[in-house]
């Protein structure tokens, strides 16, 4: 199979850029100097194309394509002596590359011939597995590409095989020899002897028709005139062809002597191993006859034996026939026996018809039971949210009432602040001015109470003023920080309410299930003897656990949630923690004697059911079962009670968060409020009169808003 050579150039300069050379390998024109390829050739075999044949091709030919097509043609020279000498295969002519093509017009497909050539030095040389581990580095089509070329190369430099002639009769005489000597032992050594020698004459003849093409091209080679410049060389590899032809002749001679030796050899053995086989049918008759006597003897052997088998089975018969008479009586006993159970598994049968109906119309009436059941707590939990949105709502009708409250009181405490700020602020006029026509508006009031202040209290004033807005400013944010806890504390109030809730419809459905235990085992006690499935218990044992484990869920979520919300606790709530925590440890008794008499009500269901199946065996996974139920109960229990104390903590932690946020707010106030008071009053500006209404305006009402009213003036001005 042919390859395309242009094909095969872009795959093998794709391989040459795996090599470090200081050259450019992308492209045909950088490969038609010849320069990348001769330093290729020397990473592949620095012992033949050594250091001083690269020197002879390193120097750049520029773009002189004459320089480069002289370059080529040694490298070519080199390739053709290196398959020859080293790797012993002529190159074919086929495989010649034309390097005018490539050094003048860089012509990819000669130029692949050329790489083709390279291709097989480095998978022929020592260092032929580097560069095959190389090849398998590259891609996969690159690979594929490569390898066809490798093919192609390797079998068109095999020699076409010799002829049945050159062997003689000495591959037919093998051939014979091998399935004469098949059966016997001998024959295996003389078998694979023949084979090597087989093989070697086989190489020796390819070895000679090489030699043979080899011959002939060189005196076709002499018969044409000799290329100028190297007859010295032609000359040389001549004789050592000349050379080694008689080393071959002489060696070919040896082989032929060697193989006439061996051919006598080996009819000798022929006629041992016909006396061999003459002897082995002997043999073979007699083992024949010895096999067909011991077969005799062991048929005789095992009707001997049969007999005694026989005997035995017989007395055994005859006491199977004694057996056989007793238990036909107990067959007669049985069938009558039968016929009474068979009546008795009648009306069973009707029985359990009737219980199966009877039981349906319970399934039916404890379904509708449930959906009920459902129904009245989702309208619980319904009213219950409706309660709490209306407890929140009246909560905040009454704070909403409170500040309409405070801020009257706010308004005529700043009405009595302003009147008694402008008889303040009139007096002074009145003592030092002296105008008998003052402006009796209130501007001009204003105007002239602001121009007869001095440049300190305006300063003061201004001061405050600043101060006041500061203040205002803090307040709002103040606010809107309250208001932002006021709003987490009312979701968590209403998430703890629903939890709350939840818990409660928890211990009611606890109880209704105690109700229907209680219940059932009445009903068990009246119905006495009669048969009750114990089925229905455990369905409502799993549907009891299934609810509370979704009831856990819920409470986990909340509980997640309300740590989201709650902020760290601080060491003044230990008292109250150990109060808490003394309250649950009250709670927990109370729980585990619940559980101690739940745990009773479930032994004393299983002994019910024990009793009215005695012939029944129940299997050993049942009580396996219950202690399973009654393990995940005792866990249910202490999650609950988990929960339980977590709820509890988290609700006096906010608690103690509320108190702690009111207490500061006073205390907030009541230190701005003296403040305000000491900074608005100096003893040095003000006489005691002044003081003392200062004191009495911080009282009615607060500092911020009094001091932007007593500015106002100011402002205006």
């Amino acid at each position: 199979m042919s390859v395309d050579k242009a094909e095969l150039c872009g795959s093998l300069l794709t391989w040459l850029q795996t090599f470090q050379v200081p050259y450019p390998c992308a492209s045909p024109q950088d490969l038609n100097s010849g320069l990348a390829i001769a330093r290729v050739l020397n990473q592949i075999d620095s012992s033949w194309f050594n250091e001083a044949w690269l020197k002879g091709i390193s120097e750049d030919p520029g773009p002189n394509w004459r320089l480069k097509i002289s370059k080529l043609e040694k490298i070519l020279q080199s390739l053709v002596e290196y398959w020859q000498d080293v790797l012993g295969h002529p190159v074919l002519e086929q495989h010649l590359p034309d390097v005018s093509l490539i050094g003048e017009f860089s012509d990819p497909s000669e130029l692949g011939k050329l790489l083709q050539l390279v291709l097989g030095c480095a998978i022929s040389c020592e260092k032929k597995q580097e560069h095959i581990q190389r090849i398998m580095t590259l891609e996969e089509s690159v690979q594929h590409v490569v390898m066809e070329a490798i093919q192609e190369l390797m079998t068109k430099d095999i020699p076409d095989t010799p002829s049945p002639e050159t062997y003689g009769n000495f591959d037919t005489q093998s051939r014979r020899y091998y399935f004469l000597s098949e059966e016997a032992e001998e024959g295996d050594e003389l078998q694979q002897h023949c084979l090597d020698l087989e093989r070697q004459l086989m190489l020796l003849s390819e070895e000679k028709q090489s030699l043979v093409q080899e011959n002939a091209a060189l005196r076709e080679q002499m018969g044409r005139p000799e290329v100028e410049g190297a007859p010295g060389l032609t000359t040389k590899k001549l004789l050592l062809l000349q050379s080694q032809l008689e080393q071959l002749q002489e060696e070919n001679f040896r082989l032929e002597s060697s193989r006439e030796d061996e051919r006598l050899h080996c009819m000798e053995l022929e006629r041992e191993v016909t006396e061999l086989q003459q002897r082995n049918q002997a043999l073979t008759s007699l083992a024949q006859e010895a096999q067909a006597l011991k077969d005799e003897m062991d048929e005789l052997r095992q009707s001997s034996e049969r007999a005694g088998q026989l005997e035995a089975t017989l007395n055994s018969c005859r006491q199977r026939l004694g057996e056989l008479r007793e238990l036909r009586r107990q067959v007669r006993q049985l069938e009558e026996r039968n016929a009474g159970h068979a009546e008795r598994t009648r009306q069973l049968e009707d029985e359990l018809r009737r219980a199966g109906s009877l039981r349906a119309q319970l399934e039916t009436q404890r379904r509708q039971v449930q959906e009920l059941q459902g129904q009245w707590q989702e309208e619980a939990m319904k009213a219950e949210k409706w309660l709490f949105e209306c407890q929140n709502l009246e909560e905040k009708y009454e704070s909403v009432t409170k500040e309409k409250e405070r801020l009257l009181t706010e308004r005529d405490s700043l009405r009595e602040a302003n009147e008694e700020l402008r008889c303040a602020q009139l007096q002074p006029r009145g003592l030092t001015q002296t105008d008998p026509l003052p402006d009796p508006t209130p501007s001009g009031l204003e105007n002239l109470a602001a121009e007869i202040l001095p440049a300190e209290l305006r300063e003061t004033l201004l001061r405050l003023q600043l101060e006041n807005k500061r203040l205002c400013q803090q307040e709002a944010a103040d606010r809107e920080r309250q208001e932002e806890l006021q709003r987490h504390l009312e979701e968590a109030n209403r998430a703890r309410h629903g939890l709350e809730t939840q818990h409660r419809l928890n211990q009611q459905q606890l109880l209704e299930l105690r109700a229907q235990v209680e219940d059932l085992q009445k009903a068990l006690q009246e119905q006495g003897g009669k048969t009750e499935d114990p089925i229905l218990l455990k369905r409502k044992l799993e549907e009891h656990l299934q609810k509370l484990h979704e009831a856990d869920l819920e409470l986990q979520r909340k509980r997640e949630y309300i740590e989201e919300l709650e902020p760290p606790t601080d060491s003044n709530t230990a008292r109250r923690i150990e109060e808490l925590q003394d309250n649950l440890q009250k709670k927990d008794a109370d729980l585990r004697a619940m559980e101690e008499r739940y745990r009773r009500y479930v032994d004393k269901a299983r002994k019910v059911i024990q009793t009215l199946e005695p012939k029944q065996q129940l299997p050993v996974r049942a009580p396996l079962e219950l202690q399973a139920l009654k393990t995940q109960l005792r866990e249910r229990d202490v999650r609950i009670r988990h929960l339980e104390m977590d709820f509890e903590k988290s609700r006096s932690q906010r608690e103690q968060e509320e108190k702690l946020l009111i207490s500061a707010w006073y205390s907030m106030g009541m230190a701005l409020d003296h403040w305000s008071g000491e900074e608005r009053a100096p003893a040095h500006a003000q006489s005691f009169l002044a003081q003392q209404r200062l004191a009495t305006n911080a009282r009615r009402g607060p500092p911020g808003r009094l001091t932007s009213l007593s500015l106002r003036p100011a402002d205006k001005h």
